[in-house]
């Protein structure tokens, strides 16, 4: 199975939108062209219709950030799961440290989701929630440790026992989802550092979406990750 670089462009402004939004899925693109690598975009809802335009009829796939468990209806300014399964979206991330869900409210979206053809990406902040997660049978299971998102000290290094603690714990509980680990990922040699570890791939934000240059750190993320395997 190739290895899994999924980007969460978050909210940053302006980076996350408008055209600097499109150049990270011309540099996906380019990437999973040039490598096979499965290169996975979570922008926020206002820029997904246009990022799907961009990587169309390619093995890029475009994810919603957050689903709302809840039915259609009058919810203003929720996200029901249909929203992005009528945008196009191949999938979802669910869980976020920075968007937390109960486990009941977990359950439901995977298994609706499962419903409406859309993958899972579920977020954990350790091990142990990693392994009650899995149990769900979500598509793929990362284990983040909230401390160090965004500070640049990649989970790999800082703290290896979590990757490796949380690959040993899901596996008793499920051998089919796939592990990614993210929270400081910032270069290549910290995916190569992670899948080394047991995982699959990486759940990455501000090392490629605030770059200066997206392509770049997405193609050495994705031979890093292929050297890795």
């Amino acid at each position: 199975m190739k290895p899994i670089v999924a980007v969460n462009y978050k909210a940053y402004y302006p980076y996350s939108f408008g055209e600097h939004a499109l150049e990270i899925a011309r540099a996906a693109k380019r990437v999973w062209e040039e490598t096979g690598v499965t290169v996975i975009l979570a922008p926020p809802a206002t820029e997904l219709s246009r990022v799907l335009s961009v990587v169309k009829d390619t093995g890029v796939k475009v994810y919603g950030q957050h689903a709302d468990p809840l039915e259609p209806g009058a919810h203003t300014g929720y996200l029901p799961l249909e929203a992005f399964r009528e945008a196009g979206a191949h999938g979802v991330i669910l869980n976020h440290s920075e968007h937390r869900l109960r486990l009941a409210d977990i359950n439901w979206l995977i298994k609706k989701a499962k419903r409406h053809g859309l993958e899972t990406l579920v977020c954990a902040d350790v091990p142990e929630t990693g392994a009650a997660i899995a149990v769900l049978k979500p598509d793929m299971v990362a284990v983040e440790p909230p401390e160090l998102i965004g500070t640049g000290i990649p989970v790999s290094k800082a703290k290896p026992e979590v990757i490796t603690n949380s690959v040993e714990l899901i596996r008793r509980v499920n051998k089919d989802v796939l592990i990614l680990t993210g929270a400081g990922i910032s270069s290549g040699e910290d995916v190569y550092a992670a899948i080394k570890l047991g995982t699959i791939g990486v759940l990455v934000a501000s090392a490629i979406v605030k770059a200066e240059n997206p392509y770049n750190v997405i193609k050495d993320m994705a031979e890093k990750a292929l050297e890795a395997l």
